[in-house]
């Protein structure tokens, strides 16, 4: 008897010792190097974004903020490292609508659950879709686009940085919204496929307002819809879709960053507050709306209000993604 209460008691200790560790290790966060997982190759909207912020959060934290980038499976493969990773804050991911919302439907066997298994942070930017067509195609604003497409979508074509991506899905949604069938022409990245378009060889692509307003600015493409509820500074003629007369096409990409599921409170906290002090930094907001992205208030920096934005999303684009029968394996 006396030698199972001294295990009892052993265990008794360990757990107390336990109990108080944790929560002093989250207390002494960070002591060393942090990691922001960027679920896509370097070079891109997001990981610009992703450095310009990462840089100011270590500063602000006083340890440095290393970014890695982890591309494929359309992001999931980077995010879920970051779900699998130990709860401790020093690594966490730079998600986006695609990696934790159009993925979850988009993908028959998602690499993770975006609502369970993830520790939402915080919102940091949207960056809006915005419609471009070939320069000679007959139209010159939304409403008129509208009624070409639906008179002449059996030999219309549309192009997208690939199957699955943004570009693509701000099409499906678009075409979902107006009632049209075009034929999709996927490509490799962006880059090529705003070649063919400035070419005439497509139609009009969708496109992430960043690599949009190059195109559009010089002339080569035409403008003609912001998939927003307000206009973009960085394409200020550029009306929205609401403004011509359909409310209901909002599509942008967001950025937000979330810790696996399970990670301290105060980690979080610590996390969130860096990544707000980030987004209230001068600097920071200039080179961030100087690629058109629109940094969230800070009514909607919260972690609940990320928690709620993810449901609502997952919820808002599988409508469009099963409608067009689009699936990735």
């Amino acid at each position: 008897m006396k030698k199972k209460s001294k295990y009892k008691s052993f265990a008794a200790l360990f757990a107390v010792t336990l109990a108080f560790a944790l929560p002093a290790r989250a207390e002494d966060f960070p002591s060393r190097t942090m990691t922001m997982v960027i679920p896509f190759a370097a070079g891109g909207p997001t990981d610009i974004l992703g450095r310009v912020v990462a840089n100011r959060m270590g500063e602000v934290l006083g340890q440095s903020v290393i970014v890695e980038n982890v591309a494929g499976a359309g992001g999931m493969t980077g995010s879920a490292r970051v779900a699998n990773a130990t709860p401790d804050g020093y690594q966490f991911v730079l998600g986006t609508v695609g990696t934790h919302a159009q993925g979850q439907t988009l993908y028959k066997n998602p690499l993770y659950n975006a609502v369970t298994d993830f520790t939402p942070v915080i919102l940091i930017a949207n960056v809006p879709i915005v419609l471009e067509t070939r320069k000679d195609l007959p139209v010159n604003t939304f409403t008129e686009f509208v009624a070409y497409t639906k008179e002449h979508q059996a030999q219309m074509q549309f192009a997208s940085a690939g199957t699955g991506s943004a570009v693509h899905l701000g099409c499906v949604l678009l075409n979902y919204v107006i009632g049209v069938n075009v034929t999709h022409v996927p490509y490799r990245g962006s880059a090529p496929a705003l070649q063919d378009l400035e070419a005439g060889r497509d139609d009009y692509m969708c496109d992430i307002i960043t690599t949009a307003k190059p195109p559009i600015d010089a002339g080569a493409l035409k403008g003609l819809a912001i998939f927003d509820d307000k206009r973009s500074p960085a394409l200020p003629n550029v009306p929205t879709a609401a403004e011509q007369g359909t409310p209901n096409l909002i599509a942008y990409t967001w950025n937000a960053i979330f810790l696996p599921k399970n990670t301290p409170e105060p980690i979080v906290k610590k996390l969130h507050d860096a990544a707000l002090e980030a987004m209230h930094t001068q600097a920071v907001r200039d080179r961030l709306t100087s690629f058109g992205a629109a940094i969230v208030p800070d009514a909607d920096a919260t972690p609940q209000h990320l928690s709620d934005l993810v449901k609502s999303e997952i919820a808002k684009w599988a409508v469009p993604i099963k409608a067009a029968g689009v699936t990735v394996e």
